[in-house]
């Protein structure tokens, strides 16, 4: 996978989807240490082998039908701010943070965490180094970033089968960092969800509260409103993005695809990976809990 190019074109890929898939789970998830610390890891593993989330996880579940593997690594309402490790071995999921604290997301009126299941396509990447021609910013270094708006609350490392509904391009602090928004091909609503219209039609104030979302929730932390590309607009999936595959500062260790990444169970990295512990969570400060109330927010 390393070195090549996968484009993402959603217009192309992308078709109505009719009927419920009945794809059954082939990853599951393994839990290493207590949640809210520095040392909690979620790998995916594939019939009980751990794998790469980056890259063994495929980025289709169905292509002929248009039906795409998401990665959750944020569970609708929760705080703690999760992603995908680019570098380290396998690309675990953990907690970011900064100055070596863990990262939460702070609750901005009414929102409550963060509003859908947050995560990420696999085998993409946004690429650091080229300007989107519409957005006139570059990518911000990571996997397309996706949100799903089934009825479901997902969790860490659940491999999600959704179809693509619309695009918002969001302007973080510069970078051009796209959001996909999908459902769950299994969600009840999901027959009746094929495009940005058929969301607002059936989850009315969805897309308005999204917007609202990604555009205050840096303020409790002392950053601006963030801003968007298309004046802000959710774009039908007929929009396209291109999202390359890593080749540097990037683990592409890898169990499946092969190239000068893959690497053996016999590993000794790889059988240091510790067993599912599945530890209770710590403890957090309280004030994860505060609501933030913001002006410029139209409830």
């Amino acid at each position: 996978m390393a070195g090549t190019a996968t484009t993402l074109r959603l217009s192309h890929h992308l078709r109505h989807l009719a009927t419920r898939a009945t794809m059954p789970p082939q990853f599951t998830p393994r839990l290493i240490g207590a949640p809210n610390t520095l040392e909690h890891r979620v790998y995916i593993e594939q019939n009980g082998s751990v794998v790469s989330s980056f890259h063994d996880v495929p980025l289709f579940a169905d292509q002929s039908n248009g039906i795409l593997n998401m990665i959750v690594e944020i569970p609708r309402w929760t705080n703690a701010k999760m992603e995908i490790s680019k570098e380290e071995f396998l690309n675990p999921i953990k907690q970011d943070t900064k100055k070596n604290r863990l990262r939460f997301v702070r609750n901005c009126f009414p929102h409550h965490g963060y509003i859908w299941n947050y995560g990420a396509f696999p085998q993409t990447w946004e690429d650091p180094n080229v300007t989107h021609a519409e957005t006139k910013a570059k990518g911000d270094n990571d996997p397309l970033d996706v949100c799903e708006i089934g009825e479901q609350v997902g969790y860490i490392g659940q491999v999600k089968q959704v179809k693509v509904l619309g695009i918002m391009a969001l302007l973080d602090e510069g970078e051009t960092d796209w959001k996909v928004i999908v459902v769950d091909v299994h969600d009840p609503l999901a027959p009746k969800l094929n495009d940005i219209e058929d969301v607002e039609r059936h989850l009315p104030g969805l897309i308005r509260a999204t917007n609202e979302w990604f555009r205050i929730y840096k303020i409790p932390d002392g950053k601006g409103e963030n801003t968007f590309a298309f004046s802000g607009e959710a774009k039908n999936k007929n929009g396209e993005t291109d999202a390359k595959t890593p080749s540097y500062d990037i683990s592409i260790r890898n169990l499946t695809v092969g190239g000068i990444g893959a690497v053996s169970p016999n590993d000794p990295t790889y059988a240091s990976i510790p067993p599912d512990s599945r530890l209770p969570p710590a403890p957090i400060d309280p004030s994860i809990n505060k609501w933030f109330y913001i002006s410029s927010v139209t409830v």
